[in-house]
């Protein structure tokens, strides 16, 4: 039974399966937790900033005039 996962491209199970124990191998179980918890944030904080910049180019197309001037 061999299915691919979008995710990680043409990466079948087999694949994942040694990258998991790999990685579980170099960090060691304790370390995991911390390791996943700081993936976590860092993603949380990259969409943070995604949306922070979506809202400042809004706001920056709402004070131009339709000819590009700035209104005042």
């Amino acid at each position: 039974m061999y299915t691919n996962i979008l995710l990680f491209g043409g990466l079948g199970l087999n694949e994942i399966i040694i990258i998991a124990l790999v990685v579980l191998l170099l960090f060691g179980g304790k370390k995991i937790p911390e390791l996943m918890n700081g993936l976590g944030k860092g993603v949380k904080s990259f969409k943070e900033g995604m949306n922070g910049s979506e809202e400042t180019e809004k706001k920056g197309k709402e004070t131009t005039d339709p000819k590009g001037q700035a209104k005042e």
